[in-house]
């Protein structure tokens, strides 16, 4: 559906740099912040989520290039030779396709206009011819849409296996018209809308329906704090504007009587006036004698200050020399205290380098001890190796005496019980033999 909208709009537009998507502002910030809804999940896991949001990448893709055929064949001759006669052929039997559906459908809107402003000539034989020819042009149009959508398929799969004409006519951007833009932002939003859906499991969705459930619930109780609020505000209003209108009224009275009283106080600024005048005249004598009186104190302290500046210059000079003195002492005792310290410093040098020829003889003596302590590690465990194998031979030797002791009493209980039973046997034997003789005899 969105192929067949856009398909529809070939005429070529110039870019519109102006054009700012809107966004929606949010709102002022709760004193309470919202709990976030962002899903747990931040990647597709199953395949068949993974194939939704590849179909809806490949359609935005082909949408993309779609809303860019009119720009291609706008400047057939120039890209021709990036797009390959084949595509460029495709794509300008696409625009014509496209301008001839434009000017049936302006033809037929032009006649439908006409034959409104003429709906008074209907039982005409031509208002009729007319009708029954616009209703032909009308019955054309799927026939030429179905034509215009073959086309479209058949551009788009030109440029899909041709993969750098699709990049060089989705690189120019700027031939996009702005109805195309506007859907294709509509798309990309729906894929964010989508991926985040698919990212979202039933639990958190149950969650974000009671998040709004609570955004919805608070938003109302806020705006009847705000219903309340205005009409407060109104009240007030209502009462300022009459104590405004009480304190106007009094403002005017006071304008009034202010004028009277001003009335009255120029007589008495004129009897002021030539009383601070005669005030004047007789401050002005009086300061002229006491700034000759001043003038008078003024030399007096003069004479002191200048000879109070020759007291003080005697006492400078001797505390100069004071001065000097003391910098000198001080001279001397910083140079004597760099020359001890210079001596110390030679001293801690070679104390120190002392210390370091001492510190790597410890570091290789300590080097020899982990070396000695290993060895002795080595030789006490094949010590313990050793006596662990003696006891183990000791206890193999104790156990083979046992048992060639058990095995020395077995066979000897053997052969007396053999000999015990031969013995038995023999004397059996000789004592048949001594019977049958005498039976023989007998006879």
């Amino acid at each position: 559906m969105a192929l067949d909208v856009l398909t529809v709009a070939p005429l070529y537009k110039g870019p519109d740099i102006n054009k700012i998507r809107l966004i929606a502002q949010t709102t002022k910030k709760s004193t309470i912040p919202p709990k976030a809804l962002t899903p747990a999940k931040t990647k597709l896991t199953t395949i068949e989520t993974k194939r939704i949001m590849s179909v809806l990448d490949e359609t935005i893709h082909k949408v993309e290039l779609v809303s860019l055929l009119s720009h291609g064949a706008s400047e057939s001759k120039t890209s021709e030779g990036t797009l390959g006669p084949d595509v460029t052929k495709a794509v300008k039997e696409h625009e014509d396709l496209c301008q001839v559906l434009l000017d049936r459908v302006s033809y037929l809107q032009e006649e439908k206009r006409k034959l409104q402003e003429a709906e008074e000539f209907e039982d005409e034989a031509w208002f009729r011819e007319r009708l029954f020819a616009m209703d032909e042009q009308k019955s054309q149009l799927p026939q030429l849409m179905q034509e215009i959508k073959e086309s479209t398929k058949n551009v788009v799969r030109l440029l899909l296996s041709n993969p750098q004409a699709a990049s060089l006519l989705q690189a120019q951007t700027l031939g996009r018209s702005e109805e195309a833009q506007c859907f294709i932002d509509s798309l990309v939003e729906l894929r964010g809308f989508l991926f985040e859906k698919l990212l979202t499991s039933p639990m958190e969705a149950r969650d974000k329906i009671q998040f709004i459930q609570d955004i919805t619930r608070r938003n109302r109780r806020h705006q009847e704090i705000i219903d309340t609020l205005e009409n407060e505000l109104a009240a007030c209003v209502r009462n300022r504007n009459a104590e405004v209108e009480k304190e106007n009224f009094v403002i005017q009275e006071l304008k009034n009587h202010l004028h009277q009283v001003l009335k009255f106080s120029e007589n008495s600024l004129q009897r002021t006036k030539q009383e601070a005048e005669k005030q004047q005249k007789a401050d002005f004598r009086a300061s002229q004698a006491r700034v000759a009186k001043i003038q008078q104190e003024i030399l007096v302290l003069q004479s002191q200050f200048h000879n109070l500046v020759m007291e003080n210059r005697e006492v400078e000079q001797a505390l100069r020399k004071k001065k000097y003195k003391l910098e000198t002492e001080i001279e001397n005792w910083i140079q004597k205290y760099d020359s001890e310290m210079s001596e110390k410093q030679d001293e801690y040098e070679e104390l120190d380098v002392i210390h370091k020829e001492e510190q790597l003889q410890l570091e290789e003596l300590k080097k020899r001890y982990d070396v000695l302590v290993e060895e002795f590690s080595q030789i006490q465990a094949e010590r313990e190796i050793l006596t662990k194998k003696r006891l183990e031979d000791e206890q193999e030797m104790v156990r083979m005496v046992r048992a060639a002791t058990l095995i020395q009493a077995l066979w000897k209980g053997y052969l007396v019980r053999s000999m015990l039973k031969s013995k038995k046997k023999r004397g059996k034997g000789k004592g048949g033999k001594k019977g049958k003789g005498k039976e023989k005899g007998k006879k």
